[in-house]
């Protein structure tokens, strides 16, 4: 049997924020931004709940992750629904990778035993009537 875990999280996607360094007197230190840490565990909770105790793949897999923005209210009608109908995309920030990289840090060592477990990627931006983003992840056929 295949086994598929999805993880969805309403809400904005965010991109994973730039490590940022630090001076403490002759010593450079790094740290990731409070907005950055609080989107993953966001992530890893709904991750938690989406693995119901199953142990975490250790074989390659394929990542599918759909990022769903919110149409902008200040747009007309006839754009909204252009966007709606996917004629328009999000160009916008936060950029489609970043968003992916915080979803695969967050995922590490619950859905895969690592990231670099991902041999198949699938990204997407899209306008929707919610935010959300869903994350599938699945074994690649024939990859033992």
């Amino acid at each position: 049997m295949k086994q598929i875990v999805t993880i969805k999280l309403p809400g904005a996607p965010q991109g994973k924020g730039r490590a940022r360094a630090f001076l403490r007197g002759d010593r450079i230190g790094h740290y990731t931004p409070q907005k950055t840490r609080s989107y993953e565990s966001l992530i890893f909770g709904a991750a938690v709940d989406a693995m119901h105790d199953r142990p975490p793949f250790d074989e390659p897999v394929l990542f599918t992750l759909s990022a769903t923005f919110p149409v902008p209210a200040s747009w007309s009608e006839r754009k909204r629904q252009r966007a709606l109908a996917g004629e328009i995309k999000p160009a916008k920030k936060p950029d489609l990778d970043n968003v992916a990289k915080a979803w695969n840090d967050a995922l590490n060592g619950v859905v895969y035993r690592d990231d670099a477990l991902i041999v198949v990627m699938f990204l997407d931006k899209r306008y929707g009537p919610q935010a959300q983003v869903v994350c599938t992840v699945e074994p690649v056929e024939g990859s033992r």
